[in-house]
């Protein structure tokens, strides 16, 4: 069942969103050659509890840290930990925060010091491709319309969209219905409506889409070792326009 949230109940999750925001322009100032992931979950979790928030991904579903990272070829999932951070590395920092019981989630892929001109590209395609999906949230459009539009731009680019993970309802649970894919035929599944808040999320390889899931159950990688990018927003349908997206800044 999709959740329709009151205009009351939007306000307190765009809070909740408004700290991931901050957070992710704090930690991107502490990515850098020499840092541990472990280093940078500590900075989310003291910035999102400083901000009146509580971490939403400690403890959900027995997840042991803060951030989610995601290196290189880590698509998500990551757990923090002593890993130390090299130049030419890419990492996808996904975090959420709870607000008077209301969530909100985001991520971003930022590079660890100067890239190759194909790894600049494949984080540019990947948030241009979110950018494309929101642009669909409109009031009328079908669910897969913004699925469409992410695989249509991703794929225009050579780049492949993940299948085994999507973008999802999100509102008083972190995951809710409906689940919003990254790939698919436009003009199918409901039809969007004010009250429904959506995490855009798609998750993009230099190679195939195919991934697996590591030893410790939480973190997937590419299953061709390519690279692989990370970027989400969480937004609300308006009752016209373009859908605000609640974790910009």
């Amino acid at each position: 069942m999709i959740v329709l949230k009151t205009p009351e109940e939007v306000e307190m999750m765009a809070q909740a969103s408004k700290i991931v925001a901050e957070a992710h322009q704090v930690l991107k100032k502490e990515v850098r050659p020499g840092v541990t992931t472990l280093f940078l979950d500590s900075i989310a979790e003291e910035f999102i509890r400083g901000h009146g928030g509580v971490p939403a991904f400690k403890g959900y579903r027995n997840y042991p840290k803060t951030l989610c990272v995601a290196v290189n070829d880590e698509v998500v999932h990551g757990i923090p930990s002593n890993r130390i951070l090299k130049e030419g590395d890419i990492i996808g920092l996904d975090l959420g925060a709870i607000v008077h019981g209301f969530y909100g989630d985001g991520a971003v892929t930022v590079p660890v010091g100067p890239v190759p001109d194909q790894v600049a590209t494949l984080m540019r395609v990947t948030e241009e491709a979110m950018m494309k999906g929101i642009e669909q949230g409109v009031v009328g459009n079908r669910l897969s319309d913004i699925s469409h539009a992410v695989q249509q731009h991703v794929e225009a680019h050579g780049f492949s969209v993940v299948r085994d993970f999507v973008g999802h309802g999100i509102g008083r649970q972190l995951h809710e219905e409906p689940q919003v894919p990254n790939y698919g035929r436009p003009g199918h599944g409901p039809r969007l409506q004010v009250g429904m808040v959506l995490a855009i999320e798609p998750m993009v390889n230099v190679g195939g889409y195919h991934v697996r899931v590591l030893d410790d159950q939480w973190t997937a990688v590419t299953q061709d070792g390519s690279l692989s990018a990370h970027f989400e927003h969480t937004i609300a349908i308006q009752p016209s326009g373009p859908p605000r997206i609640l974790t910009a800044l």
